[in-house]
C-alpha cells in the first residue's frame, strides 16, 4: 500500500491518478475526505500532519509514503509523519522537498524548513528519497487574472531565471520512485528543460494565447502586498518573496536530466504546459 499525503493538491492529485493508472494500491489522506474527488479505486482517509493521533490508522499496512507538507510548521509535520511511519512498519518515505535544499548557499525560510524536514526523515531510520523541484510552472496561473483584465503580467525580479518544472512531471517521477527499487538514499533535483525569466514566460504565453501581452516588473514590496491581498499570512508571504529573490542567483537556472532519466521521456517545456492550460488563461 502506498500512502499519499497532500493528495488533493496539484502534485498529490496527479500522483494519485498516475499510481491508480499503474495499478498500484493507493491510500490518500486529506483533511476533507468528503471533498476529495479522487478516483474510486483510492482509499480516502482523514489525516492531518498537525494531529499525530490521526496518522496511525492512515499508516496501517502502508509500505511507501509520499510526504508532502508546507508552511512554517513543515519540519515538525515531517518529523511527526516520519516517526509515525516508522512505528507503523513502513519501509520508505519519498519527500517532496525544495530544489534549493541542495544549494549550500541557500538560507531562505522555505529551503530551511525543507532541510529540517529532510533531516527528520533521515532521523527516522526509514529508507528515503528526496524530490527537489526547482519551481512549479503552475505558479504562472496566478497571472491569469491580470492577463485577462489587462493583457499584462506583473512580477518582480525581471532578471531572475528559474528552471521551472511541470507538476505533472514531478508526479511522474514520484510514481516511478514509489514503485521502483532503484532510488533509495537518493536526492533528485527536478527541473524543466529550460531556465526562464518572467519576461521569457510572458513571451511564450503571448504566442500560445495569441495575445499581445506586456511584462511589467514590479517592486518586491508590491509583489508582497499582492500576496497578502490573497489572504496569505505575513510569515508565508515573506518566505515566498525570499524564494523569489533567489531567482537572481545562478543555482535556480540549473537544468538537470532527472525527469528523462527517471521517467524515460523528456521534461515538459513551458510552452507545452501553457498549451495544456490555455483555457485557464482564456477563461472569464
Amino acid at each position: 500500500m502506498i500512502l499519499v499525503t497532500g493528495a488533493t493538491g496539484t502534485v498529490g492529485r496527479a500522483l494519485v491518478r498516475q499510481l491508480v493508472a499503474a495499478g498500484a494500491p493507493v491510500r490518500a489522506t486529506t483533511r476533507r475526505p468528503d471533498r476529495a474527488d479522487l478516483p474510486a479505486a483510492v482509499e480516502v482517509v482523514y489525516a492531518d500532519l498537525g494531529e499525530p493521533e490521526s496518522l496511525d490508522a492512515a499508516l496501517r499496512g502502508v509500505r511507501q509514503v509520499f510526504l508532502l507538507s508546507d508552511g512554517p510548521d513543515l519540519a515538525g509535520h515531517d518529523a511527526t509523519l516520519a516517526r509515525a511511519a516508522a512505528r507503523a512498519g513502513a519501509e520508505t518515505v519519498v519527500k517532496l522537498s525544495s530544489g534549493r535544499s541542495g544549494d549550500p548557499t541557500a538560507a531562505d525560510p522555505i529551503t530551511m524548513w525543507h532541510r529540517a524536514g529532510e533531516q527528520a526523515v533521515l532521523d527516522s531510520g526509514l529508507d528515503w528519497t528526496f524530490l527537489r523541484p526547482m519551481g512549479f510552472m503552475s505558479n504562472a496561473l496566478a497571472w491569469a487574472g491580470p492577463i485577462r483584465r489587462a493583457r499584462t503580467v506583473y512580477a518582480p525580479f525581471a532578471d531572475g531565471k528559474v528552471a521551472f518544472i511541470d507538476p505533472e512531471d514531478i508526479a511522474s517521477v514520484a510514481a516511478r520512485v514509489l514503485t521502483e527499487p532503484d532510488h533509495k538514499g537518493r536526492a533528485h533535483l527536478l527541473t524543466g528543460p529550460q531556465a526562464l525569466s518572467p519576461g521569457d514566460m510572458t513571451a511564450i504565453l503571448a504566442e500560445v494565447l495569441e495575445l499581445p501581452l506586456t511584462f511589467v516588473e514590479v517592486s518586491p514590496q508590491a509583489a508582497r502586498d499582492a500576496i497578502l491581498e490573497h489572504g496569505v499570512a505575513g510569515v508565508m508571504a515573506d518566505a515566498i518573496m525570499a524564494l523569489r529573490a533567489a531567482s537572481t542567483e545562478g543555482f535556480t537556472s540549473t537544468v538537470t536530466p532527472a525527469v528523462e532519466r527517471i521517467t524515460g521521456r523528456p521534461a515538459t517545456s513551458f510552452r507545452s504546459w501553457a498549451e495544456r492550460n490555455r483555457e485557464v488563461f482564456a477563461r472569464g
